[in-house]
């Protein structure tokens, strides 16, 4: 059969809300969007990610920039703008774009191929909305120059709330990266004995995560009554606890958890200090549902935990998360993480998936966490991964 007698391919539909997309840009302004980071592009192409530079951005002189246009009303407008390899991909799984412009190998000359295209639309002199923090000066310097009479505007906002309430296929990625590395957390404990040093039992998680499908992030872990994080060569002694807080990527989607272990048996004193974080976390767990303000939430929790014996040395904080480790909700402000609490007075909707994390820096017994992920529902919440919440034994692999 020759090309011209094929049957066509039904072009994908568009992966997103787009209707939710267009009252968004309309209530910020902006005619026309040009989303330049991973997360963002990846979300507009249905979860897709170029393997090539998934590590890394860089390539000679310059760096890896996908650009995604879309044109408020008019998805027949959109485009991909992508490295040339990326043909490869089009042609085994196409891409929804009506326009597709495998060309570039740098940021200039794909912010130039997107000036391109947006005359050719009709939008050179636009409201443009642009992420900053995601767009490299070079490639700013050439929209500013070859969009005569554009305005760029700050898109960011608009990204966020575009992917604060996930979607069923969402929320399943979400769940399956908790659950995995709550499965790779456990073995791994479970695995480390008296003498293994921090950076055996992390580079363990990694190969516990990455041989789950996972892609390792990163991993946070103390030992005894230590309150350093970062990998070293000290080593799990009889009686310490351990406190492990990673982070995996399953399919683009963050899996953010932490749990405590033992190399032993708990004594009274650890039970009860656990027992603590833990009636802070489920104080907070019982405002989560959809139409609960999310600060009512906060400061329920705050509130339990201003009552606790633990107060002077423990800390609370929520969040929301899903593509990346921080987003809508935000709900506390400069908590540690520097941005506002701007979802404070909102209330929370069904969709959205919220990291609750309690952390004691006790004097003598070190670093006492429970961090858990929770989808909120129309009646409350679904946890992700909420196997291991107590004292876990290590050394019984």
């Amino acid at each position: 059969m020759n090309i011209a007698t094929q049957p066509a391919v039904a072009a994908p539909a568009v992966p997103f809300d787009a209707g939710r997309l267009d009252r968004l840009m309309e209530e910020a302004g902006i005619d026309v969007m040009l989303a330049t980071s991973k997360h963002n592009t990846a979300y507009l192409l249905g979860g897709y990610r170029f393997i090539f530079f998934s590590a890394m951005d860089a390539i000679g002189h310059s760096r890896y920039l996908p650009i995604v246009v879309y044109d408020k009303g008019r998805p027949d407008h959109a485009a991909f703008v992508a490295n040339r390899m990326e043909a490869g991909e089009h042609q085994n799984h196409p891409f929804w774009t009506p326009a597709f412009h495998p060309e570039t190998w740098g940021s200039v000359d794909a912010a130039r191929r997107a000036v391109e295209h947006l005359r050719k639309i009709g939008k050179a002199g636009a409201r443009i909305g642009i992420e900053p923090a995601f767009l490299p000066s070079d490639a700013h310097k050439i929209l500013v120059d070859g969009l005569e009479g554009a305005t760029l505007v700050d898109a960011t906002a608009v990204m966020e709330r575009l992917r604060a309430l996930k979607t069923p296929h969402e929320l399943a990625e979400l769940k399956q990266a908790s659950e995995l590395i709550t499965d790779a957390m456990m073995a791994t404990i479970a695995g480390a004995g008296e003498g293994s040093t921090k950076a055996e039992i992390i580079e363990r998680l990694r190969r516990e995560e990455t041989n789950r499908g996972l892609q390792f992030e990163y991993c946070l872990l103390t030992l005894g009554s230590s309150h350093n994080r970062a990998a070293s060569d000290q080593a799990w002694r009889k009686g310490e606890v351990l406190s492990i807080d990673s982070g995996g990527n399953w399919h683009g989607y963050i899996g953010d958890l932490c749990r405590m272990g033992i190399l032993g048996e708990p004594d009274a004193e650890l039970e009860d200090l656990l027992a603590e974080v833990e009636a802070v976390q489920q104080a907070a767990f019982s405002k989560v549902a959809a139409g609960t303000r999310g600060g009512d939430m906060i400061a329920h929790a705050e509130a339990v935990l201003k009552a606790s014996k633990v107060a002077a040395f423990t800390d609370f904080f929520a969040h929301g998360m899903g593509l990346i480790s921080h987003e809508v909700p935000f709900l506390m402000t400069n908590h540690p993480v520097a941005y506002e609490g701007v979802d404070a007075d909102r209330p929370l909707e069904a969709g959205m998936v919220l990291s609750v994390e309690t952390t004691m820096l006790h004097p003598t017994r070190g670093f006492i966490k429970l961090e858990d992920t929770l989808a909120v529902t129309a009646d409350g919440y679904a946890m992700f991964g909420e196997r291991g919440r107590g004292w876990n034994r290590g050394g019984t692999a």
